[in-house]
């Protein structure tokens, strides 16, 4: 069951996970908490190698320069925080946001910023008081876009930008398939037999029916618009990985 506003599209898979917005909010903590340790190795695993470099280009493509402030939205274990922080150098700052408590601690064993643990909809944050907004792979987790959204662009500076970066369904069915099969039976295993001990494959099995499950790419960019951003554009790379983009006017 899922919202109106929801970046996840009404389908049944999803009722074995929760039936409302509640529980979704306490089902999806308790899975990131418990993968926590080891999601930065199933991470790497589904990413082939390219997490890190990609999610740095993307950054700086989209506008990450030295001395901004970049608060990181879903910011998990810091993935895409880390890659901010190299950015903006010693003289910018960088704030890591996530509703995972154990996401967050594992975070700040890698690096020493600012963490809030808090929900897109509603940062504790006051108005323009960043110069970027990144999200990485967690629009999905995202109970209403336009409160999200609403959010990124109150905190935003004039002139400031937004990326959201996420996964997508491949265009073909048996791209679909594999995907699916990929993400929510490899990586768990593989994760597992490369001696983590944290328990990642509910996680990655509820990556696999989210990306099947999630809102068009058309309906967030309309959700972008509404919020009030220009310049909304989405970039697509290697058939799967997209880049929503907007900025305050």
């Amino acid at each position: 069951m899922t919202k109106k506003n929801s970046a996840l599209k009404d389908d049944a898979r999803l009722d074995a996970y929760f039936a409302d917005e509640g529980e979704r909010r306490s089902v999806t903590r308790e899975m990131f908490d418990e993968a926590a340790a080891g999601y930065d190795q199933a991470d790497r695993i589904t990413a082939l190698g390219s997490g890190r470099w990609y999610r740095r280009e993307v950054l700086r493509r989209n506008g990450v320069r030295s001395g901004m402030a970049v608060l990181d939205v879903a910011a998990g274990t810091g993935l895409v925080t880390v890659e901010a922080h190299q950015l903006v150098g010693p003289q910018g700052r960088v704030v890591a946001l996530d509703p995972s408590p154990g996401m967050l601690t594992e975070l700040k064993k890698k690096l020493d910023v600012e963490t809030l643990t808090a929900y897109a909809e509603s940062i504790p944050l006051p108005d323009a008081s960043v110069d970027f907004v990144s999200m990485g792979y967690a629009l999905r987790h995202v109970g209403d876009m336009d409160a999200a959204f609403g959010e990124y662009f109150r905190v935003l500076k004039p002139g400031g930008r937004v990326c959201l970066m996420e996964i997508s369904r491949p265009a073909s069915r048996l791209g679909q398939l594999a995907l699916r099969a990929y993400i929510g039976g490899v990586v768990p295993v593989v994760a597992r037999l490369s001696g983590q001990a944290a328990d990642v494959r509910r996680l990655w099995e509820y990556y696999g029916d989210t990306i099947d499950a999630a809102a068009d790419p058309e309906s967030i960019l309309a959700a972008l618009r509404r919020a009030g951003f220009v310049d909304v554009d989405c970039a697509l790379t290697f058939g799967i990985f997209r880049e929503y983009t907007g900025r305050k006017a």
